[in-house]
């Protein structure tokens, strides 16, 4: 997964998020809808690495939602190269005003370069916990690790997700990439990211999950 200039990148991308932001949530409620803003803070599998704009995850994802009737906003906040500790960093900037809910999908980078998982929970950890201050639902996505990376290390990273999914009552999808990873019918040619094929396996997947969410945020709001 490449990385780039990320601080360049991320300012053109909060600022091209407020204005989807602004361009859908007026033409919604044009039509007498309240929707639901969520984020999508990510890498590269929320980026939608290699796809043309409309074939990556957060439109499809915005759009299965939308064929269900839920009334909702995603904010693409995916980085290339990403890793949990700079989602972390750059956690406060790219929520914007008004954001209902986060998508998290972080970790695939850290275990591609064999960091600590340590490393990895801590910053997950933490992102978390600042999304509970903020009183931000939340749907973690898992990521599992690499054979060549050892039992260990796999054990390690694997069970960061469902024990901080636990930790704070938040939904998990536990594999992001189910049902894609190493179908190479599903993949780029790097073998990694997920053609339009792939990002239409991993929504119809994550829906259920992305309903569920929606519905906290609903019960949330009501409360």
């Amino acid at each position: 997964m490449r990385s780039y200039g990320w601080r360049q990148a991320f300012y053109q991308i909060t600022v091209l998020c407020s204005l989807l932001f602004f361009a859908a949530t007026t033409a919604q409620l044009a039509h007498g809808e309240t929707p639901i803003h969520v984020v999508a803070l990510g890498d590269s599998l929320t980026v939608g690495y290699g796809l043309p704009a409309k074939d990556g995850f957060v439109p499809r994802l915005e759009a299965a939602l939308a064929a269900d009737g839920v009334s909702v906003v995603i904010a693409n906040a995916g980085v290339s190269g990403d890793t949990a500790s700079g989602g972390l960093a750059r956690l406060d900037w790219s929520l914007p005003p008004g954001t209902d809910a986060v998508i998290v999908e972080l970790g695939a980078n850290d275990m591609l370069r064999g960091i600590d998982p340590q490393v990895t929970r801590d910053a997950l950890d933490a992102i978390l916990a600042r999304l509970a201050q903020r009183h931000i639902s939340v749907l973690l996505c898992g990521m599992r690790a690499a054979p060549n990376l050892g039992a260990d290390y796999g054990r390690a990273f694997e069970r960061i997700y469902p024990e901080l999914a636990a930790k704070y009552g938040v939904p998990l999808y536990p594999f992001f990439l189910d049902g894609v990873a190493a179908d190479r019918t599903l993949t780029l040619s790097d073998g990694l990211h997920p053609n339009a094929a792939g990002v239409g396996v991993i929504v119809r997947g994550i829906l259920p999950k992305a309903e569920e969410l929606i519905a906290r945020v609903r019960v949330q709001k009501q409360s």
